[in-house]
């Protein structure tokens, strides 16, 4: 299994990459970042620099969107950075839930993420690509340019279509049931389109907190570190429920239900932990999307999730002990799960 960190682009710029470093000194091998213009410097200029400070890490967002860059200016900055540094981004691509709210702007839909990947995907692998009407290709890109293009999902029309058209799958918890349901999905619809299911990489993101026990008080701190991301989660789940509504067939009860006492969300407190706009989330749901405990707890539900078919646990890592973390799965729960 390969890990991945994430971060956020706070400044000072300088300590992304620190962090960055450490992970790849530690084992992890891909380096995510949010995308989210107005509340986070440009990961874009950061990642020449991690690239510049590593030697293997892939990196990318998690996520960017096809409404806040226009798709030829997306690809020729990953084409760019590939020529530079080898190959070594992932263009990670969903509707844009903050960088598009914040901008005043509504979330991209599916149609719209589906005709940027395939444009992204082929300006930046060399290919031509039609912006509609006009073909263009990069005449700068040499042989050999590759760009692979993971697609974040929850609902059954986006599982689908990663399942159809991208790279890799992105999900955004870490619950083992609803891991195995929607890995499910994106293999049925990637068979049905005639594609080797396998070919789909699978990635899940999640934050992950360890302590040194598993005491209610050690466990207690660590929910309200990671209980953000239930919050941020349940935006996109309040979008399903706007859409299916209440206790749909086509999306299950085990993601929805916990939304019922979301009252709003501000996205000024994004991805933080002690967001108070994430009060509603329960202890169950922190449990259940994240992974806290000890380590040995840790690689138990990373070797479960394995063998649901994940291929990549990329860390969120935003709480109060990045480094500690980073250590943690460096020195024990990597090993142990690559063993």
């Amino acid at each position: 299994m390969d890990f991945g960190l994430v971060l956020q682009t706070d400044p000072p710029a300088s300590r992304v990459i620190s962090l960055m470093k450490r992970a790849e000194r530690n084992g992890f091998t891909y380096g995510w970042t949010f995308d989210s213009a107005v509340l986070w410097q440009e990961p874009f200029v950061i990642y020449s620099q991690i690239l510049a400070n590593t030697t293997k890490l892939k990196v990318g967002p998690m996520v960017t969107n096809p409404g806040t860059r226009t798709w030829e200016v997306t690809a020729s900055t990953f084409a760019t950075l590939n020529d530079m540094f080898g190959n070594r981004t992932v263009c990670g691509i969903g509707r844009g839930d903050s960088a598009m709210r914040v901008a005043g702007r509504k979330p991209n839909t599916l149609a719209r993420i589906s005709e940027a990947m395939k444009v992204i995907r082929a300006l930046g692998s060399g290919d031509e690509a039609d912006l509609g009407g006009t073909v263009i290709r990069f005449p700068w890109i040499g042989p050999g340019a590759q760009l692979p293009v993971w697609m974040a999902a929850y609902g059954p029309k986006a599982l689908k279509m990663t399942g159809e058209e991208a790279d890799g799958f992105i999900l955004q918890l870490a619950d083992p049931y609803l891991t195995e349901y929607m890995v499910k999905a994106v293999r049925t619809a990637a068979a049905e389109a005639g594609r080797d299911p396998a070919d789909v990489t699978i990635c899940v993101a999640a934050p992950a907190y360890v302590t040194e026990d598993d005491s209610p008080e050690a466990l207690a701190h660590a929910r309200e570190q990671c209980r953000w991301f239930g919050g941020m989660v349940g935006n996109h789940v309040a979008d399903l429920v706007s859409k299916y509504g209440e206790h749909s067939a086509a999306v299950p009860d085990e993601l929805t239900d916990y939304i019922k006492s979301r009252e709003g969300y501000d996205y000024s407190h994004h991805g933080r932990s002690g967001n108070p706009d994430t009060r509603f989330v329960p202890d169950e749901i922190v449990d259940r999307f994240c992974l806290i405990g000890t380590a040995e707890q840790h690689i138990a539900k990373l070797n479960a999730l394995r063998e649901l078919g994940v291929d990549q646990f990329a860390l969120y890592d935003m709480h109060d002990a990045q480094e500690a973390v980073i250590e943690a799965y460096g020195s024990t729960v990597i090993p142990a799960v690559n063993r």
